[in-house]
């Protein structure tokens, strides 16, 4: 798995959290550094825990799942990226905005958030050439970048990027689950 690849994983995976991020900064009047530590380090705390569960997961079943894992991987990327793309293009508005950063608030927003984290890993499993400690600490340091810039966004601009930023995030994931089965079927030689 390219750099690029796993660039662009990251983004998508951290879109949930940045529009999470977008809805906190709203409903936070003043923000000061320690929102933004905070909402960094669970958001990408948990991005890197829920990859690694994922992969040690996905590792104790590859053997039985090798004839099918271009398979598996298409379908946990395209699952998730069609549910974020949903939720995007949803004109649901969300209610209840919530400025606590409180242990309570936090730790349910950040599994939340990154319980399509735990199905990636369990596709780095099943892909070759994957550097499983790389690999999440890159995605949790990008979702404690995207999460502190949601905050401040939302603070300024409010709810104006939150679909948007679900719709790319759920585009990126279809679109790299297609190419792994494409590469796996034989169509594409990257």
């Amino acid at each position: 798995m390219s750099i690029f690849e796993l660039f662009l994983i990251a983004v998508g995976l951290s879109m949930d959290a940045f529009a999470v991020s977008v809805c906190k900064g709203l409903s936070t009047r003043q923000l000061k550094v320690k929102h933004y530590l905070i909402i960094g380090a669970w958001f990408g705390g948990f991005q890197s825990l829920m990859p690694t569960i994922g992969y040690l997961l996905g590792s104790t079943f590859e053997k039985g799942i090798n004839k099918f894992d271009h398979w598996v991987a298409f379908l946990l990327l395209a699952v998730i990226g069609v549910g974020m793309l949903k939720e995007g293009f949803s004109k649901e508005e969300e209610t209840g905005a919530n400025d606590s950063f409180s242990f309570k608030t936090m730790s349910v927003l950040a599994i939340a958030t990154s319980i399509d984290a735990l199905a990636v890993g369990i596709t780095f499993a099943l892909l070759p050439n994957v550097n499983i400690a790389a690999a999440v600490l890159f995605i949790g340091s990008i979702t404690f970048i995207l999460s502190a810039v949601g905050l401040k966004v939302g603070n300024i601009f409010g709810l104006k990027y939150k679909n948007k930023a679900e719709i790319a995030g759920g585009a990126i994931l279809v679109l790299i689950g297609i190419k792994i089965l494409l590469e796996h079927l034989g169509f594409l030689n990257f």
